[in-house]
């Protein structure tokens, strides 16, 4: 029997992440935070999921995102009746706002939680740390968004003292070192105020069986101490 070969596109390994995000359930846990309005067509969930498949295929900007799918073949897989005018950067633009708008943070570890659940990781334990983010450019004193980390120069990790920066604050699971809890700060939060609220943060997952927390030497605080004991959890501290 003859075949005729109507297209041929270069999917690489876009479809093998499609699959990873689909038994994720990725969009659908962004969609149950941000409903769906009947006038966006491309809703959040599914808008995430072409952001992701792009960044991995090596296309950053919002404005190639629909074309770069398009040529990989992957925007009819996305969601069935859409064409690549769907992913046009002012609504992946505003889908990423969206996104903050809802609490990026909760975001995240909503999309966490259902990792551990999909791929049964244990969490014993879990690892609290801090590293910051060098910006480079000009920035204003204020974010203009409510809630946004504030650029300031602080203690920098990588000795980049010139330039303002970011903390980036990670709770991970000890099994696989699955991200859990995302924190983005301003730029000169210091870590004696930031791992104790952390580590309260992580904890307000609710996971079970936790068995202690791992951190730098910041976490020994009277505040940390007392939380852990309270919960009966152990406290592993690393000197810098």
């Amino acid at each position: 029997m003859a075949t005729t070969v109507q297209q041929i596109h270069p999917v690489a390994h876009l479809p093998l992440v499609l699959g990873v995000l689909r038994r994720l359930e990725v969009a659908t846990v962004i969609d149950r935070l941000i409903p769906p309005h009947p006038a966006h067509g491309l809703s959040c969930g599914r808008g995430v999921e072409a952001v992701v498949l792009a960044m991995l295929d090596g296309h950053h900007a919002l404005y190639k995102v629909g074309r770069r799918l398009e040529e990989r073949g992957m925007v009819a897989l996305l969601q069935p009746g859409r064409t690549r005018a769907a992913l046009n950067d002012d609504r992946l633009g505003h889908i990423l706002d969206a996104l903050f708008a809802a609490n990026l943070n909760g975001v995240f570890s909503a999309v966490a939680l259902k990792a551990l659940e999909v791929y049964a990781i244990a969490t014993p334990w879990l690892h609290q740390d801090t590293t910051t983010i060098a910006l480079y450019g000009a920035y204003e004193d204020e974010p203009s968004s409510p809630g946004a980390p504030r650029p300031a120069y602080g203690q920098s990790k990588d000795g980049r003292s010139e330039l303002k920066q970011v903390l980036l604050s990670l709770g991970v699971s000890g099994d696989g070192g699955l991200p859990l809890r995302l924190g983005m700060r301003d730029g000169n939060t210091s870590d004696s105020v930031e791992t104790p609220v952390a580590i309260e943060e992580c904890l307000a997952l609710g996971l079970e069986g936790v068995h202690g927390i791992v951190a730098d030497s910041k976490a020994y605080s009277r505040r940390t101490v007392g939380l852990c004991l309270e919960k009966r959890l152990g406290l592993v501290t690393l000197v810098p």
